[in-house]
C-alpha cells in the first residue's frame, strides 16, 4: 500500500491505530543490543511460542492479522534502564519487569499477560519500596524523556506504530500547513543546537545552506558516535529510527536538499538492521522517494557504514569518508555548509538532534524553550556508565546538575564508594569534580568549568580511581586514533601519552608536568581540527584538579589507589610470617628469599607485583601497599 496523499496518511493512522486498540495486552521486549547480548530475544520467542501455545493470539505485526482481539508482542528499542536488563514492559499496566531470564516467561504469560498478577521477584525495589510501574521507578521519574520518550514502549521495526502514534505528522504539517522558512524560523527561535558536541544553532546551519545558490544540496546525519562508553544515538537509531528519518525528511525539505547519508559506524549492526528496514518501509508505503505525500518534494536516504574511525565524527573527515576516501579533516573555511559532501551545501546534525526537530515541529519553538536554560534549551540525551549503581541511557533538561544525574537518576556511587569525578564529553571533554556537582549541564556553563557536553558520555569514577591513569587511557585513546594529518596532534598527544606511561611506571620526574602543560597547550592552539584541539582536555582537568595525585606519582613513586602496577609495593609482615617458604615456590621471577621458620623478604627491585605470594599466603602475612 502507498500512502498517496495527505487524507491516505490521516486514514492509515487511524486504521493502525485501530488495529493497536485491539491488542487487550501489549508487551514490549527490550530490543537494544545490551538486552539482546542479555537473551531479550530468545525470550521474545519464548513468549511467543507460550503465548499461542494459551490459544491466545499473539500480533507481531499491525497489517497481517485477522480482526478481532490479540495480545501485541513487540521488540522496542532500549529502555534505558541497562543494569537491569533484558527488560520487558507490559501495557496497559505499565509494568517493567527487570532481569528476566528464558525461565521466568512461563510464569510472567500465566500471571501476568492470561491473568493481572504482579510477578513481585521481577519489580524494582529500593530501601523496602517496590515500584511495579516504570514511570515511578526513581530512574525514570528524575528524567525527561522527550527524544527517547519512544524508545522502549514502541515497537522498534514498526513503521505501521510510528505512524499510529502520530509518526509523520510534522512531515506532513511541513509539506502542506507552513513554507520553508516557517520551518528554519521555527527551528532557529527554538534555540535548538547540536547535540554532537560543537552546541552550533541548528536554525542557523539550515538558514546557511538554504541560503546557497547550488541547486545540489545534501542532508547528512552523524551517527558515528566515537566517544568510548557513550551510546546515546546509537539506541535512538535502534529505539526509534523514523524520528530520526523524519527529521532528516524535513530538514532536506527546508533546506532544499533532495538526498540524505547516515554515517553509522558498522560496529552498529543492530542500528544498521532497524535502519535499513526503516527506509525500506518508508520507500514502500511511499514516504520516501518522489512525490512524497503527493507532493513535489522527493527524497532519498543512504546508509553509509564507517570503519570505526573516531576522526569521522568531525564534519569534513566524516562527508571525506563518505566519498570514498580516508575520513581525515580538511582545512575550513570554506564549511560544509558551502563545501561539503562532494563539494556540495551539505546540512549536517547528528543523531540526536534531527531526532529533536518534529517534536518542534509539532510543538513549537515557545514550548522547546521552557525546558532548559533559554540559551540551551530542550533536553539531553546521556549514556551513564562507570562507578555508579544505575548505568544506562538517560535524558534529562539541558541546565540540570550532576548531582541530580548521579544520585538522584544514577542512584549513586556504586558501593556507597565517595565520588571523586566525572569524565564528560569522551576523549574531548574533562574531568569535573566534587565541586561541580552543582554545576548545570548545558553548553555555555561546561564552556566556562573547561569542559564539554560531547555526545553525551558520563563515566562516574569513585574514589579508588587513578586519575593519572584515566588521563593516561585517553590519551592513549586519543592518539590511537589520531588521522596523523597535522603534526601537533600527531606526535604532540604521542609525547604526551610517553610522559604519562612513564609517571605511571614510576619513572616520571616533575619537569614531565611542565611539559605536559607546554604540549597541551601547543596542541590546543595549533591543531587543525576540533578533536586535536580539545584532545588534551583529559590531561589539562586532572592536572588541574588532581595534580597532587601527579606529584605522588613521581616524587613518592605511589599511587593512593593501587591501580598503577608498577607503582604497587608487595611486602612481607615479619611478625606474621611463619617461615614456611611457599610464596617463595611460586614466585615466578625468585624475588623472594629467607630461611625456615624465619621471616622472609622480597626484593623490591626483581618483584614484578604478580600477586601470586599474596594468594598462596596461608597466614595472610603479605599486603599490598
Amino acid at each position: 500500500m502507498v500512502i498517496e496523499n495527505r487524507e491516505t496518511l490521516q486514514k492509515s493512522r487511524e486504521a493502525f491505530l485501530e488495529q493497536i486498540e485491539h491488542q487487550t495486552k501489549k508487551i514490549y521486549v527490550c530490543g537494544g543490543t545490551g538486552c539482546v547480548a542479555g537473551g531479550s530475544m530468545e525470550i521474545y520467542e519464548r513468549l511467543k511460542e507460550l503465548i499461542q501455545d494459551k490459544g491466545l493470539k499473539c500480533q507481531v505485526e499491525l497489517e497481517k492479522e485477522e480482526e478481532g482481539n490479540h495480545i501485541g508482542l513487540k521488540k522496542s528499542g532500549c529502555h534505558g534502564f541497562c543494569e537491569m536488563g533484558p527488560l520487558l514492559r507490559i501495557e496497559p499496566a505499565k509494568l517493567l519487569y527487570l532481569k528476566v531470564s528464558l525461565d521466568d516467561c512461563e510464569e510472567i504469560v500465566e500471571k501476568s499477560v492470561v491473568g493481572d498478577e504482579v510477578i513481585e521477584r521481577l519489580i524494582y525495589s529500593r530501601d523496602g519500596i517496590t515500584y511495579p510501574v516504570q514511570e515511578e521507578i526513581p530512574f525514570y521519574k528524575n528524567q525527561k524523556r522527550i527524544v527517547l520518550e519512544d524508545c522502549g514502549q514502541i515497537d522498534a521495526e514498526s513503521i505501521e506504530e510510528y505512524i499510529a502514534y502520530g509518526g509523520y505528522s510534522s512531515l506532513e504539517k511541513c509539506l502542506f500547513d507552513i513554507t520553508q522558512d516557517d520551518i528554519i524560523k521555527t527551528i532557529y527561535d527554538s534555540n535548538l543546537r547540536g547535540r554532537g558536541g560543537g552546541g552550533f544553532p541548528a536554525g542557523r546551519k539550515w538558514s546557511q545552506v538554504k541560503a546557497q545558490k547550488d541547486p545540489v544540496k545534501y542532508v547528512v546525519c552523524n551517527g558515528d558516535e566515537g566517544d568510548p562508553g557513550a551510546f546515546m544515538d546509537r539506541s535512538i537509531m535502534e529505539g526509534d529510527p523514523h524520528k530520526m528519518l523524519e527529521g532528516m525528511m524535513i530538514a532536506g525539505y527546508a533546506s532544499g536538499a533532495k538526498e540524505g547519508y547516515i554515517y553509522v559506524r558498522a560496529e552498529y549492526p543492530l542500528a544498521v538492521q532497524r535502519l535499513e528496514k526503516a527506509i525500506a518501509d518508508c520507500k514502500r508505503y511511499g514516504i520516501l522517494g518522489k512525490n512524497i505525500l503527493g507532493t513535489d518534494f522527493e527524497f532519498d536516504v543512504h546508509i553509509v557504514k564507517g570503519a570505526g574511525a573516531f576522526v569521522c565524527g568531525e564534519g569534513s573527515a566524516l562527508t571525506t569518508s563518505i566519498e570514498g576516501d580516508r575520513g581525515m579533516p580538511r582545512v575550513k573555511p570554506p564549511r560544509t555548509v558551502e563545501h561539503g559532501l562532494y563539494g556540495k551545501p551539505t546540512l549536517l546534525n547528528n543523531v540526536e538532534t534531527f531526532a529533536n526537530v518534529p517534536i518542534i515541529l509539532e510543538k513549537g519553538a515557545d514550548w522547546y524553550k521552557t525546558i532548559g536554560p533559554v540559551k540551551s534549551p530542550g533536553t539531553k540525551a546521556f549514556a551513564l556508565t562507570g562507578n555508579i549503581v544505575n548505568t544506562g541511557l538517560i535524558e534529562v533538561p539541558m541546565g540540570t546538575t550532576l548531582r541530580h544525574i548521579i544520585f538522584d537518576v544514577g542512584g549513586g556511587v556504586r558501593g556507597g564508594k565517595k565520588f571523586k569525578a566525572v569524565q564528560i564529553g569522551g576523549p574531548s571533554g574533562a574531568c569535573l569534580t566534587e565541586e561541580h556537582l552543582d554545576l548545570p549541564l548545558d553548553f555555555d556553563s561546561l564552556k566556562k568549568a573547561g569542559a564539554m557536553i560531547g555526545s553525551g558520555g558520563l563515566v562516574v569514577m569513585d574514589e579508588d580511581t587513578c586519575m593519572v591513569e584515566v588521563a593516561r587511557f585517553f590519551m592513549n585513546f586519543t592518539q590511537n586514533e589520531s588521522c596523523g594529518k597535522c603534526v601537533p596532534c600527531r606526535e604532540g598527544t604521542r609525547r604526551m601519552l610517553e610522559i604519562l606511561e612513564r609517571i605511571v611506571a614510576g619513572k616520571g620526574e616533575l619537569s614531565d608536568i611542565d611539559m605536559l602543560e607546554e604540549l597541551a597547550d601547543t596542541i590546543t592552539s595549533t591543531a587543525l581540527c576540533g578533536l586535536g584541539k580539545t584532545a588534551a582536555n583529559p590531561v589539562v582537568s586532572t592536572l588541574k584538579y588532581f595534580r597532587d595525585e601527579y606529584v605522588e606519582h613521581i616524587v613518592d613513586k605511589h599511587c593512593r589507589t593501587k591501580n598503577c602496577q608498577a607503582l604497587k609495593k608487595i611486602y612481607i609482615e615479619k611478625y606474621h610470617c611463619k617461615g614456611c617458604s611457599l610464596c617463595a615456590r611460586v614466585c615466578p621471577v625468585d624475588a623472594i628469599s629467607g630461611k625456615l621458620k624465619e621471616p622472609f623478604e622480597i626484593d623490591q627491585s626483581k618483584c614484578i607485583k604478580c600477586g601470586a605470594c599474596m594468594s598462596s599466603c596461608k597466614f595472610k602475612a603479605i599486603k599490598e601497599d
